[in-house]
């Protein structure tokens, strides 16, 4: 019997997912295939609004970059209810750690000094 490993989030898979992944998409590659698609859009309309000459054209932009933002998440979210996802939870050491990184990494290569100071 396996172990399960108590910091590990995750939901169980559907029901209907099949056991051998055969060559037709099946939900988990059409919701993989939304998502992926979604990255490399915000990606793209990062270069847009960085680069947007007239200002209507920087807020449609902006508006159509924070709703596939939005839908990116949601199909982040819906993976993850389907089980498709697993996350790691993080003890309170592990968060102090990565903070400390960070914040050593705004002082050191960007010149931040304490918090706020980005605002």
């Amino acid at each position: 019997m396996q172990q399960q490993n108590p910091n590990i989030v995750a939901n169980p898979k559907m029901p209907n997912e099949p056991q051998v992944k055969g060559p037709e998409m099946n939900d988990r590659d059409r919701l993989n295939d939304c998502l992926s698609s979604c990255k490399w859009l915000t990606d793209n309309f990062n270069i847009m609004a960085r680069e947007a000459s007239h200002q209507d054209l920087y807020q449609d932009v902006m508006t159509i970059l924070n709703e596939t933002h939005q839908s990116a998440r949601q199909f982040f979210n819906l993976m993850f209810e389907q089980g498709h996802y697993k996350l790691e939870r993080a003890d309170q050491q592990q968060i102090q750690q990565a903070k400390q990184q960070f914040q050593n990494y705004g002082q050191t290569q960007l010149g931040i000094q304490g918090q706020g100071a980005m605002q």
